[in-house]
């Protein structure tokens, strides 16, 4: 399949925060015919081996399966569910917005509703709706109703967003962040043929509430260095500064030089670097950003290990809906392919 396709079945399919099992079973199916083995570990995350020559030392790459979502927390008298946060959302988004509840006995449409504006007081209309003052419509008849409907303490709840294409290689989709990164590793994969070096391309889980598969992925496999595939913010829109972000869609993919939990190796930055000369791949720089990425946690698991993270262009992440260019898609994974086949000069 293509991929434009990969990321339409990725972003469409379920993969709350400790709930990847949907993802995990769509990214073996898709890096099972570019690797020689794969490999599920206990935490849940998936790991495609591909094997390098005899003892060759071993290069991670990590993309994060996992999204930001909701868990049903209560079940009122009436029927109404109310729910916490899996991951970092702004609850400005929330109010009104379809999602899907997914229960042991199916998936069930909602919405999330509040007070209506109507019968607020002024002083109400102007502030933000905490999300714990929302909650979840899905049409049932008392509680008794939804708790046959097979709706229990836990359950995830997902956007209700399907991928569409925009045009000029822009499409939007939900969990964007990070099925482009997901997308991107399955790519690479395909690219890389014959290695110097061992590939395990892993999809970890947990990375939205404190980068954790990556942690216990990386101690697991024991990389001499490794790359993390994701998302960052794309600054092309109105109200954001060149001082906030640089970063720009169609601009290719960025590599982060430094973030809240990462300051890149200087032998991997230079590496990446010349890989995108070498190649002729456009590539763009960001330093700064308060948030980070599952390479953060990779670089101080055991020894330390060499990472850094090649990131995706997407406006409105940890929003229902993302928007980006397959194109730095394209690119990200032809510079992590690019860069594996000539690790041996760099390390």
């Amino acid at each position: 399949m293509s991929l434009n396709e990969n990321l339409e079945k990725l972003s469409n399919a379920c993969g709350v925060v400790g709930r990847e099992n949907q993802v995990r079973e769509l990214m073996i199916k898709l890096m099972k015919p570019h690797a020689d083995e794969i490999a599920t570990d206990k935490l849940e995350n998936v790991i495609a081996i591909k094997h390098g020559k005899a003892k060759s030392p071993k290069i991670m790459i990590a993309a994060h399966m996992d999204e930001v979502g909701l868990m049903v927390k209560t079940i009122n008298k009436d029927g109404f569910l109310q729910f916490t946060k899996m991951g970092g959302i702004d609850d400005r988004i929330l109010l009104a917005q379809k999602v899907m509840v997914h229960t042991k006995k199916g998936s069930f449409p909602g919405v999330i509703g509040s007070k209506p504006p109507h019968i607020q007081k002024k002083d109400e209309r102007k502030k933000i709706i905490n999300f714990d003052d929302l909650f979840i419509d899905i049409g049932a008849d008392g509680k008794d109703d939804a708790v046959n409907k097979g709706v229990s303490i836990g359950d995830s709840i997902s956007f209700d967003v399907k991928y569409t294409a925009l045009g000029n290689d822009i499409v939007m989709g939900k969990a964007f962040d990070n099925r482009a990164g997901c997308a991107a590793m399955v790519e690479t994969l395909k690219l890389l043929e014959e290695t110097d070096w061992s590939v395990c391309a892993v999809g970890t889980v947990q990375e939205e509430v404190g980068l954790r598969g990556a942690a216990a992925a990386a101690f697991g496999v024991d990389p001499d260095v490794a790359i993390a595939l994701d998302v960052t913010v794309a600054g092309d829109v109105p109200g954001v500064r060149e001082f906030d972000t640089s970063v720009k869609m169609g601009k290719g993919p960025a590599l982060t030089i430094s973030d809240s939990g990462l300051i890149t190796h200087p032998k991997v930055l230079r590496w990446l670097l010349d890989t995108a000369e070498e190649h002729i791949i456009p590539i763009q720089l960001e330093s700064g950003l308060p948030g980070s990425t599952d390479a953060a946690r990779i670089s101080i698991t055991r020894q330390g290990i060499p990472c850094g993270a090649v990131s995706i262009p997407t406006r409105y992440i940890h929003s229902p809906t993302g928007v980006l260019n397959l194109r730095d898609v394209e690119k990200a994974a032809k510079l992590a392919a690019a860069a594996v086949k000539t690790i041996s000069k760099h390390f």
